[in-house]
């Protein structure tokens, strides 16, 4: 009951007031739960783009931009799916979010489908949200793990691992990243020693790091989140001495994990979505600026969310929920005049005149027919205390 109480906890931020009308737009996101270092900046990051447009003045005639959050708490789908239940009643007309894939699939299922909202996830990776039935709904700027896994697994042969040991967290986040990733090392050759899943809040993963050692292996393969098991598996993995050498999953990413292990991370590697073309660089001036930090995991893509997100409204020429639905993939993919962040206003206004608009953003995106970001990945190492890229792939 009382997580349930958090979760459904929300509360309204209006960046700006004038006499205009104000449009509610919902972020869910796990302020709680196993990803809650990197949630504050992804937020910020969507809330950067809502009130760009609303600071334009362009946004359908002078409307602004309200804010209610909700928290998705990462793994618990009731407690999200009823936190999106508060979003609904305090009338948002689109979510961007949420952002872990199981949490994210539930909402989708049970409450945006239902309701007609559009969803942009910047971070559910699941390959097996590109299925879900979602009545053209359901959106996402960052790839699936379908290849993000062959990327992960690109990563590790470059690593020069031949035999490898895999844990993942128990959901479907976990599973799906694991299987693809699988898929991706038998295509390079690499051996995989043992496959284990392990669950999340535990205080102590000595038990599962004991297993996973004594099938042995160059490196240890962590799929989970950097604030819960995850991390407590590189903590008795190195307690131990049974690994040195790790291959992290995008869900470890992100600053606290390099605060926690420092050098202890110098000879692993990471992969996580993200771009170093001119769209990221403009980004890191637009999001520096407001000292939101641009290399954070998927602040990008949650920029990138929310700046669809107005868009859209703005092609279809109203707020209305299903004209948002409408206008998603065309502001995304068609040709037009190609913007990036901080240029809201010119795409606004080119879209009051009737013109066509291709949105580049901070990531790139572009969408399959399915809604899925095609998007590119960062490979990155922990180097004088921070994960810094190595490489584009």
């Amino acid at each position: 009951m009382k997580k349930l109480f958090i979760a459904a906890f929300i509360f309204v931020s209006t960046f700006t007031t004038n006499t205009f009308a104000e449009v509610k737009m919902g972020i869910i996101l796990g302020f709680t739960g196993p990803i809650e270092s990197l949630t504050p900046a992804m937020a910020a990051s969507a809330e950067l783009a809502f009130k760009e447009a609303s600071d334009s003045g362009s946004l359908l005639g002078g409307e602004t931009i309200s804010v209610v959050r909700a928290d998705s708490t990462c793994v618990d789908s009731a407690a999200a799916t009823a936190a999106a239940e508060g979003l609904i009643a305090q009338g948002v007309v689109a979510i961007m979010g949420a952002d872990c894939s199981g949490v994210t699939g539930a909402i989708a299922s049970n409450v945006a489908v239902p309701n007609g909202i559009v969803m942009i996830s910047p971070s559910a990776t699941s390959p097996g949200l590109t299925e879900l039935a979602d009545k053209g709904l359901f959106f996402r700027t960052a790839p699936s793990d379908k290849r993000g896994g062959q990327v992960l697994a690109d990563a590790t042969k470059g690593k020069k691992i031949k035999t490898i040991a895999i844990t993942y967290t128990n959901n479907d986040y976990g599973k799906g990243l694991a299987d693809m990733y699988k898929i991706g090392l038998a295509s390079h050759g690499i051996k995989v020693t043992t496959e284990l899943a392990h669950e999340d809040g535990k205080a102590d993963y000595s038990s599962e790091v004991a297993t996973l050692a004594a099938a042995g292996g160059d490196a240890l393969a962590v799929l989970g989140y950097l604030d819960q098991g995850g991390k407590g598996i590189i903590q008795a993995a190195l307690d131990s001495g049974a690994f040195d050498t790790f291959v992290l999953g995008d869900g470890m990413v992100g600053q606290s994990l390099a605060d926690a292990f420092g050098k202890d991370l110098k000879s692993s590697v990471a992969t996580r979505p993200g771009s170093t073309g001119k769209g990221a660089q403009i980004f890191a001036k637009v999001a520096g600026a407001v000292n939101i930090d641009p290399d954070a995991p998927y602040t990008a893509s949650s920029y990138d969310a929310g700046a669809l997100l107005v868009l859209a409204m703005q092609a279809g020429g109203s707020a209305d929920r299903a004209s948002i639905a409408k206008n998603v993939m065309d502001v995304a993919n068609s040709p037009g005049t190609k913007i990036y962040p901080g240029e809201l206003k010119k795409g606004l206004d080119l879209l009051a005149e009737g013109k066509k608009i291709d949105y580049e953003g901070a990531s790139d995106v572009t969408f399959t027919k399915e809604g899925d970001a095609t998007g590119s990945f960062l490979e990155q190492v922990v180097k004088n205390g921070k994960f810094e890229t190595t490489k584009q792939r």
